[in-house]
């Protein structure tokens, strides 16, 4: 397949009221072309929205009718990020009739990896339909659902993606990507066999969640309250015997199993030096389950941009952990890229998901298509 314009739409589970917006050229396999990328903001009013759809989605919990803040929240958002990919393409110089498809994953508001004899669940909210109306290029949306019906995590997604980056990089073995938006996810590939991918635990979402209820801002900049604290470490070994990191893969988290309540009691600083450091402890656990374990992480995400966490991956993971920006990719897009990648995946009918990542029986291709 000749490589077409796709665009990439990304907004995290830690609501910092933007939009990411990447255009990549590619043909689904390799990437061609690295294209504008944009944070967009989005109205603070939507923000509200989507914090108040979280909230009511995890009293609904999958049971009986959607909260009616769904719909109102989903069409603000649909036509927000219809709007931010109209902005970021004419800014780029080009047109929507430049643009082969969009990849739209929507805003995560609940997601239930399955357990033993239960499916797992999951629900984004995001109207492809809307947004093909609005541009008229196909959509591609709803990615997670068809893995999850089929037995499979729905996530981490990333992985075909971070494959290829990783091939850019002549991958052996010898590092692995980890990205840390509110959940940390880690892929790791030999360059040959299976890609491994799993979420390996929190990364900024109760440490954000915590600077929040303490009203000191939206998140610890530059990790200066947790530079500052005192790790428990009584405390935070305790954490640590969390099943969930013990576990084997395939696994994956909510953006709420596990919270700011781990730190309830302490001050300021040692509340955010621990909940840092039992992100970053974590990370570690899940490189000990790989197949072989790597030697450099290559971070993209919101966390790589915390010295703090940076310098706990090395001190209490035993990596080497580097900013993804190192090797001329774009840190803070990735994930909105990848969304741009799978979506001329889905259109060719390629797998974005595979037994060593989410669980599925088989690999499978994923994503509903409007227009």
């Amino acid at each position: 397949m000749t490589p077409i314009w796709s665009v990439g739409l990304m907004t995290g589970t830690v609501l910092d009221g933007n939009i990411d917006v990447a255009l990549l050229k590619t043909d689904g396999e390799t990437i061609e072309t690295f294209g504008a990328y944009a944070l967009v903001p989005y109205a603070p009013s939507i923000r509200t929205m989507l914090e108040e759809a979280q909230a009511a989605a995890r009293i609904w919990d999958f049971e009986g009718s959607e909260p009616a803040i769904f719909a109102e929240a989903e069409e603000a958002l649909t036509r927000a990020q219809s709007a931010a990919v109209k902005q970021v393409v004419e800014q780029a110089g080009m047109d929507m009739a430049d643009i082969g498809a969009i990849g739209f994953h929507g805003q995560t508001v609940l997601h239930r990896g399955p357990q033993k004899n239960r499916l797992g669940d999951t629900r984004q909210l995001g109207d492809g339909a809307l947004m093909h109306a609005i541009l008229g290029t196909k959509v591609v949306y709803d990615f997670r659902t068809a893995d999850v019906r089929a037995g499979g995590q729905g996530a981490p997604l990333a992985a075909a993606y971070h494959a290829a980056l990783l091939g850019t990089a002549g991958a052996s073995g010898d590092s692995a990507i980890l990205n840390l938006g509110g959940v940390g996810n880690v892929t790791w590939w030999d360059g040959k066999g299976d890609i491994v991918a799993f979420d390996t635990g929190p990364a900024n979402a109760p440490i954000n969640d915590f600077i929040k209820a303490r009203g000191l801002g939206e998140m610890d900049r530059d990790g200066a309250l947790a530079a500052k604290g005192k790790v428990d470490e009584a405390r935070l070994a305790k954490l640590l015997e969390h099943p969930y990191l013990a576990a084997p893969y395939p696994k994956s988290l909510d953006r709420f199993d596990f919270t700011a309540a781990m730190a309830d009691g302490l001050g300021n600083e040692d509340g955010a030096a621990l909940l840092t450091a039992f992100s970053a402890a974590c990370v570690g656990k899940a490189l000990d389950l790989l197949p072989r374990r790597p030697k450099t992480l290559f971070v993209s995400g919101g966390g790589r941009h915390n010295p703090t966490f940076m310098a706990m991956l090395k001190q209490r993971a035993g990596v080497d952990a580097v900013s993804a920006d190192t090797l001329g990719w774009r840190g803070d897009a990735v994930e909105a890229e990848c969304f741009a990648f799978l979506a001329v995946r889905a259109l060719r009918g390629l797998p974005i998901s595979f037994p060593s990542t989410t669980g599925v029986p088989e690999p499978m291709t994923g994503g509903r298509i409007a227009g």
